[in-house]
This record gives structure tokens, sequence and C-alpha cells, in this order.
């Protein structure tokens, strides 16, 4: 088992800078100046599962020129306004993609590997979807 640490530290009314083990940092804030804690969440299922989706196409030997992931989260109306659908959908550009390669990456990502997105999926009912363009 990997440990994985981080701080947060209070700087001025709700704004906090967090700092991983790692040495990177983020400021999130409750009032709007900078990214919230929940869009951090959804920013992260994006990121992780895009992750996947590149690396696995890769690996399958396309060339990926772009992967764009788009998320739209819906919370629940009272506190605490947790997230209850989260969807995904990618667009992937690149030479030679096919339905069956990006089908197959979007769905290992949020079956398997993206660790965001599997630590969620008992809490959130996550959907995704994805489209292929050409140019």
């Amino acid at each position: 088992m990997s440990t994985m640490k981080a701080q947060v530290k209070w700087d001025k009314e709700l704004t906090f800078s967090g700092q991983t083990d790692t040495g990177y940092k983020t400021v999130m804030d409750g009032n709007g100046q900078a990214i919230s804690p929940m869009e951090s969440v959804l920013v992260a299922v994006g990121a992780c599962s895009s992750i996947d989706v590149v690396d696995i196409l890769k690996k399958g030997r396309f060339d990926i020129h772009h992967c764009d992931c788009e998320l739209t989260a819906e919370r629940a109306e009272s506190a605490p306004k947790v997230f209850t659908k989260i969807h995904a959908h990618y667009k992937v550009e690149g030479s030679g993609l096919t339905e069956k390669a990006v089908n197959r990456a979007v769905n290992l990502s949020a079956e398997k590997y993206c660790s965001v997105i599997l630590m969620l999926k008992d809490a959130v009912k996550i959907s995704t979807s994805y489209e292929i363009i050409t140019g």
C-alpha cells in the first residue's frame, strides 16, 4: 500500500492553499476567488480519465493530437450538495482513430483504471460519451 500526503493551510477568509508531498501547490476558495473543492473534484475526474484515454490509445499506437473532456455534473439541492450525476464527454482527435479503439479506451478508463471515477462510482451516477474529431 502506498501513502499520499498533503497539507491544507488557511490563507484568509475562505481561501486555502494546499500542497502535496510531491511539492505541487494549489489554491481553493469557498467564495469564488479560486477553484472550489467541488470543482476540483470534477476537474480531477476529467484529468484522471483523460490520462487513461490518451495512454491507452497511445499504447494502441494511435497518433493522438488532442483529447478534451467536457464534464457536466448535477448536485443535490440541499446540503451537503454532493454530486449526484457526472457525465464526461471526450473529444479525441488523432490519426487512424476507430470507434472501437476510442470506445474501448473510454470504457477501460471508467470501469477499470481511473481511480477518481472508481472512488466515486458507488455514490455518483457516472456516464461517458465520446466523439472522434477528424481533420
